[in-house]
């Protein structure tokens, strides 16, 4: 496949495929015409978790594996529960922006949290 599909406009899907005329999303059963596709609403970004839950801004995320900290002889373990997330375009992937009891202010990257 040459082709370079767009993803769902609905759930931001990269599988996406080609049926006749329409776009069809696998995943949320959405359809629609590759030509209304980006006039119908500005493209939203979605972040999704380790597990692609969709996160919000205000969720609580579990860590899922254990992370290394820089200045920190112990790190971050795994299961430790995060309250309170905000979602930021970040550097590097690092999409959530959080704090963290013991550690203080850090960014993570969605796929390395699970939605509690």
């Amino acid at each position: 496949m040459s082709e370079n599909l767009p993803p769902c406009p609905k759930c931001s899907s990269e599988y996406t495929y080609a049926m006749d005329a329409l776009m069809v999303c696998p995943e949320c059963g959405n359809e629609w015409s590759p030509a209304e596709a980006p006039a119908d609403s500005p493209a939203e970004r979605t972040v999704r978790d380790a597990v692609g839950n969709v996160l919000a801004d205000g969720d609580t995320v579990t860590v899922v594996k254990a992370l290394k900290v820089k200045g920190s002889p112990s790190g971050i373990k795994a299961g430790t529960k995060v309250r309170n997330i905000r979602l930021i375009d970040g550097v590097d992937g690092h999409d959530i922006d959080c704090r963290i009891e013991g550690f203080g202010a850090m960014q993570l990257k969605s796929s390395v949290v699970k939605k509690s």
